[in-house]
């Protein structure tokens, strides 16, 4: 019912306006006696064989909501009644900022994949911290943090250490975001020495805790095999706690939607199905080179269930989706997992 009547009744509004009538809806709904009860009924999903204990935390199941959905930690306990097995916030910065000017969220339906060029549009870090301190589920939550865009990229490791300062009593784990194209020079902080000291310092921010809490990266997926490589070592050198792949892509390769088009919207990142086999190579290469047992989060074009497994057996320990559930609808995430179920039968 999802695809073939709902999805285009909200497809023919703006992309960004009805993301926030979603918003709106959901927490409305929420408050109605019931309501939750029913949407953990009809899309929650649970079986033992589907948890998944990563750098120390335990899974309910591998299926996450990645970052830009639910930047800022508005519907948690809503999101949580969906299927997810943790949900990923931001991403943050320290202080609110408008992002880019609108429009900035396109719809490309003829590729099943969007174009954002959002900008870390958040409330900021304080905001987001006292929503979270109301939420009412368990869910696993991860807090993917970035830099402020009037942030030079020399005081780039500020920003980062402050979100993870004020995040750490609220996350389980956290994600520094350093690959969204729509930050002016952020993707410049994955060349070696940047990333290098960035990491080194939040992973001893973390260390210095009372209660340690695992940090990851989450990379571009248009980095060059040497690129990869560069960070591979890196990620080895600081004991970094693991990798998500991918982001959003600036390729522009291969789109069935007219070119015309795609010029007139402009620059953003790329999701959904043409970022598919890209994700997915970054992921089994990481793997080959980061060995068995290293924590990779997939992410990227995941918008079928076999996706999804393809990801897994790339070498994804868990994997997340945002473009898929847009297309597919709020029982995407018990679709994935009753396969990934069917597999390990």
């Amino acid at each position: 019912m999802y695809k073939w009547l709902i999805r285009p009744l909200l497809f023919s509004v703006d992309a960004e306006k009805i993301h926030h009538f979603i918003f709106s809806l959901l927490k409305f709904q929420s408050k109605l006696p019931g309501t939750r009860a029913l949407l953990n009924g009809m899309f929650n999903f649970h079986h033992p064989k589907l948890e998944k204990t990563l750098f120390g935390i335990t899974f309910r199941n591998p299926v996450g909501l990645a970052a830009g959905f639910d930047k800022d930690a508005k519907l948690i306990d809503e999101l949580a009644s969906l299927g997810f097995g943790f949900i990923e916030i931001g991403t943050l910065t320290p202080l609110p900022q408008p992002g880019n000017e609108k429009p900035r969220l396109f719809r490309l339906p003829e590729d099943q994949a969007l174009i954002n060029r959002m900008g870390f549009n958040n409330g900021g870090v304080k905001a987001a911290i006292e929503r979270l301190k109301k939420r009412k589920s368990d869910i696993i939550i991860g807090g993917n943090i970035g830099k402020n865009k009037v942030t030079p990229n020399e005081k780039a490791l500020d920003d980062y250490a402050i979100c993870f300062d004020a995040l750490f009593p609220y996350v389980d784990y956290f994600v520094l975001n350093i690959s969204s194209p729509n930050t002016p020079g952020l993707r410049e902080l994955q060349d070696k020495e940047p990333l290098r000291k960035l990491l080194l310092h939040i992973k001893q921010l973390s260390t210095a805790k009372p209660s340690y809490k695992p940090v990851l990266l989450k990379i571009a997926p248009d980095l060059v095999d040497s690129q990869l490589d560069d960070i591979i070592e890196i990620l080895k050198e600081t004991k970094l706690d693991g990798v998500v792949a991918t982001n959003t892509t600036i390729s522009r390769d291969g789109l069935k939607t007219d070119q015309a088009d795609v010029k007139a919207i402009g620059n953003g990142g790329l999701s959904g199905k043409p970022l598919t086999e890209r994700s997915t190579q970054v992921i089994r290469y990481l793997r080959q080179k980061l060995g068995a047992t290293f924590p990779i989060i997939g992410v990227g074009g995941i918008m079928t269930p076999e996706d999804a497994l393809e990801k897994l057996k790339a070498g994804a320990d868990l994997i997340q989706i945002y473009t898929g559930f847009i297309y597919e609808g709020p029982g995407f995430a018990k679709c994935i997992n009753k396969a990934i179920l069917k597999s390990k039968n």
